[in-house]
């Protein structure tokens, strides 16, 4: 590790001292005065963090609608505080992956990633060649917030901690059970009522509103520009696996479920062929799923709630504002779970759900590694790590007379998504928010306020009991995983949407679990579950 601080004892031999005579101690004294500059400019508590201005290189996502990180408010305030300059290289968040790996891949290293999104794969193989450095002293030197989160929580220090017992990358939660399910499912109630049709509450009355919508003309412009039903084809927040819970089975975006403590690959079960064969039939051949739903982009996606007549019936995601916007959300109505052909009414529990460990990485190239943490550790102090995530004070917070971060009116006509996206990080970006600090030191936004009573009365009640958790594998297994499941969920994906396209699910199933042998599930469902059988072990002691 670089360190600010470096020692300036050299260790010299006679014979080479004297050949180098003079001149190796006039290099020995510029060293030594330039590391005493450097520890005089560094503070190691308070702020400024350091009296003369330090820049540091950081590579960073940013959401589609948010500025340069250079001119996002939150971190004008952060560099005026500290004294520590960002250079920030925003890369759009579509784009992080390929970015990221490149600059990897170059040499050519910043000095840290921060809302970075390594994979665990990434956390273990670039820490173990030296690439990202481990920040574990770091932290219990100059990291107090950090240092007494993790002190306070063991289970959060427990789950960023790699198998070799290094820290390489920092956390990012909001702990809350926001995430247990993403897919909310809404429908058009005022299309519904002008068709005297009720809020479906079984898969076939759903169907039915489907058709109607396509075929009686609801928002009434004597054109068939109505779209029954559309989402993005396995999205966060926006897939239809939520549905698959009516044949008994609820899928997800791993495919992996856990029942009784037993992993289940979901894509290879008989209600998950079901469902695709109910998809096909019912819904894709008569026009009643977007076509797009299996290769529009996010943007293109809440477009079709904001067109001049409004066309879109029923659709996937979990704010109904974003969107449709502000106006009208007031037709929309979410759906329970529908209730499925064998009396099946089941939701599933999203994977993980713990800390992110892979939020802000530092690489080998940082030669300023303290600052770097003491510029970090200020976005684990509570009220900064709200601010981080949902937007700073006196722009989307006030403090009220306790003391606590309250939430101030969004501007008119704007949502609460987009405008966080204008102003903050957001939830990729570092920073914990514990279930402790909810209430007391920052209020949920109001949209996930909202989010909380839909969940606890559309959705809870019908929720699987289990899911799989962030587990922290070893080495060997994360190559295997890395190794296997790319290509094979790539594959699984692709006939999912050929399935639900073009059918052919039955007559084609027996090759389909063939390929996904050959590909190597079973290897990768036994890693799963020894993961599984260690970690419940582990909580058991």
């Amino acid at each position: 590790m670089k360190s600010l601080f470096k020692g300036a004892g050299i260790v010299v031999l006679a014979g080479a001292f004297a050949l180098s005579g003079c001149s190796g101690n006039g290099n020995e004294s510029k060293n030594q005065a330039k590391n005493t500059d450097q520890e005089a400019n560094f503070n190691k508590t308070g702020l400024p963090i350091v009296k003369e201005a330090v820049s540091l290189r950081m590579v960073s996502p940013k959401a589609a609608l948010a500025p340069e990180y250079s001119e996002m408010e939150i971190f004008k305030r952060l560099e005026k505080e500290t004294n520590v300059k960002i250079e920030w290289e925003n890369i759009p968040d579509t784009d992080l992956t390929e970015k990221k790996n490149l600059l990897l891949a170059s040499g050519d290293l910043p000095d840290a990633f921060y809302g970075a999104g390594f994979t665990d794969y990434e956390l273990i193989n670039y820490g173990k060649d030296g690439t990202i450095i481990p920040l574990e002293d770091l932290i219990n030197q100059y990291a107090p917030n950090l240092k007494a989160l993790l002190e306070r929580r063991a289970d959060i220090k427990s789950s960023i901690t790699a198998p070799d017992g290094h820290i390489y990358g920092l956390p990012s939660w909001e702990e809350n059970n926001l995430g247990s399910n993403p897919f909310f499912h809404v429908i058009n109630k005022t299309w519904l009522d002008k068709l005297g049709l009720k809020v479906p509450q079984t898969l076939d009355e759903y169907t039915e509103a489907l058709i109607a919508f396509k075929t009686q003309d609801p928002n009434g412009n004597g054109k068939q520009d109505e779209i029954p039903l559309s989402f993005m084809h396995m999205q966060w927040c926006m897939d239809i696996a939520g549905i698959f819970g009516a044949f008994g089975l609820p899928d997800n975006l791993e495919h992996r479920v856990v029942r009784d403590g037993k992993v289940i690959f979901t894509a290879t079960q008989p209600e998950y062929k079901e469902a695709l064969n109910y998809f096909h039939e019912k819904w894709y051949k008569q026009g009643l799923i977007d076509p797009e739903s299996f290769t529009q982009d996010a943007a293109q996606y809440l477009a079709k709630g904001k067109t001049t007549d409004e066309t879109l019936g029923s659709y996937i995601w979990w704010e109904v504002e974003e969107v449709v916007g502000t106006e009208r959300s007031k037709d929309y109505v979410l759906l329970s779970p529908l209730k499925g052909p064998n009396g099946d009414q089941k939701i599933g529990r999203a994977n993980g759900g713990g800390p992110g460990r892979g939020t802000f990485v530092v690489t080998k190239e940082n030669s300023n590694p303290e600052i770097t943490m003491r510029w970090i550790d200020q976005q684990y102090e509570p009220y900064m790590a709200a601010q981080i995530h949902w937007g700073p004070l006196d722009v989307v917070f006030k403090k009220d007379e306790n003391g606590k971060l309250v939430n101030l009116p969004l501007p008119e006509g704007a949502s609460a998504g987009e405008f966080r996206q204008k102003v903050a990080p957001g939830a990729g970006g570092p920073g914990v928010i514990t279930i402790e600090d909810l209430g007391k030191v920052v209020d949920l936004e109001p949209r996930a306020q909202q989010r909380a009573k839909d969940l606890e009365q559309y959705y809870d009640p019908y929720m699987e009991k289990e899911n799989y958790p962030s587990i922290f594998f070893e080495p060997e297994e994360l190559d295997k995983i890395n190794k296997i499941e790319p290509e094979l969920i790539k594959y699984v994906n692709t006939q999912r949407g050929r399935f639900i396209v073009d059918g052919g699910a039955d007559k084609e199933w027996d090759s389909y679990l063939k390929t996904l042998e050959k590909m190597g599930l079973n290897e990768l469902m036994e890693i799963y579950q020894n993961g599984l059988d260690r970690y419940n072990a582990n909580l058991k002691k």
